[in-house]
């Protein structure tokens, strides 16, 4: 199987766990946790920030000094927004389950300059891109707008039969205004979940080119390189984002052998 390509390692307890060091890049940490009703799991942010993504459930989120009460309220990440709660360097937290709940810790460096705070459905912008079965659903978590030091989250979901992260595009040279450096995780899940989707990861030299097949639960790491995803017909396919790079800006360059593509769509 690619070093790029995780499969779940339980459904319960820690599921996910990617440090720069495991994936062999600088910024980008990534956990996922799976709690019973009940269950509660804390840590300490140190010298990194973390958005705290209720992927599914309800869940008490404490911060710092800040108690955000009980929040949550999608049971598949397939219906409506997510609740999350940022957290600056610095900070403990701690969740504690009310029901099952898929916990994302989503992590990159930071500092201790902001508060901990709430990012309810209300703050997250929703928007449509592409058209045809290029068309997919974006859920802005902690967009570039919003305060944070390296940190960028947000979800997609990609209806069966459609292609996302399309026309291939690749954020993997510090090289602004025309494009940034953004190492990428990219959290799956599948509905129903025995379909599959499709990632290729690919350089313009291919001296790295894999083809991944995407299962409900699986996580896809992108060190660099073009990225596109197509879901199965019949199987609709959300995924986590977490990009953190040198600047905070997403500036993506397309492959120029697709480009026209945009141009089409105009």
């Amino acid at each position: 199987m690619s070093d790029l390509l995780l499969k779940p390692s339980a459904r319960e307890g820690r599921i996910h766990h990617v440090t720069p060091g495991s994936a062999g890049w600088t910024y980008v940490g990534f956990d996922l946790h799976g709690l019973r009703p009940g269950e509660g799991i804390e840590g300490e942010t140190g010298d990194r920030e973390v958005c705290l993504v209720l992927v599914t459930g309800r869940a008490r989120i404490l911060a710092g000094r800040r108690d955000f009460g009980v929040i949550g309220e999608r049971m598949t990440p397939f219906s409506g927004k997510p609740w999350s709660v940022y957290v600056p360097a610095g900070h403990p937290w701690r969740v504690e389950a009310e029901t099952g709940v898929e916990l994302a810790v989503c992590s990159a460096p930071g500092g201790g300059t902001f508060e901990p705070r709430l990012i309810g459905p209300d703050a997250v912008g929703a928007e449509t891109r592409g058209t045809g079965t290029n068309t997919r659903h974006v859920a802005n978590i902690l967009p570039e707008s919003a305060p944070a030091h390296s940190l960028l989250v947000v979800e997609v979901v990609t209806p069966g039969g459609h292609w996302s992260s399309y026309p291939p595009h690749k954020h993997d040279r510090d090289a602004l205004p025309h494009e940034s450096l953004l190492e990428e995780v990219y959290y799956h899940r599948i509905e129903p979940p025995q379909g599959y989707a499709l990632q290729r990861i690919y350089t313009d030299d291919r001296s790295l080119d894999e083809a991944l097949v995407l299962t409900d639960g699986s996580v896809s790491l992108v060190p660099r390189g073009y990225h596109p995803v197509g879901a199965a017909h019949g199987y609709d396919l959300y995924y986590l984002n977490v990009m953190a790079g040198p600047k905070r800006t997403w500036r993506f360059h397309n492959d120029p052998d697709h480009e026209w593509l945009t141009l089409k769509a105009r």
